[in-house]
């Protein structure tokens, strides 16, 4: 991510944004203004046609793959004998849980903080935000502005998404395992076409991570590949 300074000041912003309270959960609702202007914390680094290839997992990063993949078709997240919320962040909790690895942990008294924005800040402290080309199995991947969260019809709703990478298909296509409001199911994005919903023989490249509504203004985007954040790793 750049120099030891600028990793200092990109968690500092991410922080202040915390203690705005502008950090947010996992619906996919609302409205967005074009996407020029879309992104409060800015996605850096390899988005286009290089990404994204599969790193051969370590045994903890394949465990959580295992643990992601088992509750895809379910709507309750429990662990070690521990209810998590039924949402996004609180499965990804969940799955990270079972490895021991706490995702609100470190953050003092940010411990108030929201979901998406209280993990994507943890791995900023203890893992590495990435862009790929490679994608580590049991990843988390980020999404930004997939719901107005704040309700006020402006862009300014980054991490308002989550999920766990399972795996890369042949095409670059990542497959990821993610909670909304119908349960936990397997979802995907493909950074080489991000406006690609489906190829002509039927594949689905990036999957609908935001309602559309009437009113959506002028280059609202919709699909995984345009909504994409950014990845994180913390299992080494």
């Amino acid at each position: 991510m750049g120099s030891a300074d600028d990793r200092h000041s990109f968690t500092i912003g991410i922080l202040a944004l915390l203690i705005s309270g502008t950090l947010s959960g996992c619906v996919t609702t609302g409205r967005q203004l074009p996407q020029d202007q879309s992104s409060v914390i800015p996605t850096m680094g390899t988005r286009g046609a290089h990404c994204c290839a599969m790193a051969k997992g370590i045994p903890r990063q394949t465990e959580l793959v295992k643990t992601a993949v088992k509750f895809v078709g379910q709507s309750r997240i429990q662990v070690g004998g521990r209810n998590y919320t039924p949402d996004c962040s609180g499965f990804v909790r969940g799955v990270y849980a079972s490895q021991r690895v706490d995702l609100y942990g470190g953050l003092g008294e940010l411990d108030g903080g929201n979901g998406v924005g209280r993990i994507f800040t943890h791995v900023v402290e203890h893992g590495r935000i990435h862009y790929g080309p490679t994608v580590n199995p049991g990843d988390l991947v980020f999404f930004h502005n997939t719901w107005d969260f704040n309700r006020d019809g402006l862009p300014n709703d980054p991490l308002t998404h989550v999920g766990v990478v399972e795996k890369v298909d042949h095409d670059g296509t990542v497959v990821f395992v993610s909670s909304v409001s119908a349960g936990i199911e397997r979802y995907r994005m493909n950074l080489k076409h991000p406006d690609t919903h489906k190829t002509a023989d039927g594949r689905v490249l990036n999957d609908f991570l935001r309602r559309k509504h009437v009113g959506d203004s002028r280059g609202t985007y919709y699909l995984a590949g345009r909504l994409f954040a950014a990845f994180g790793t913390l299992a080494h």
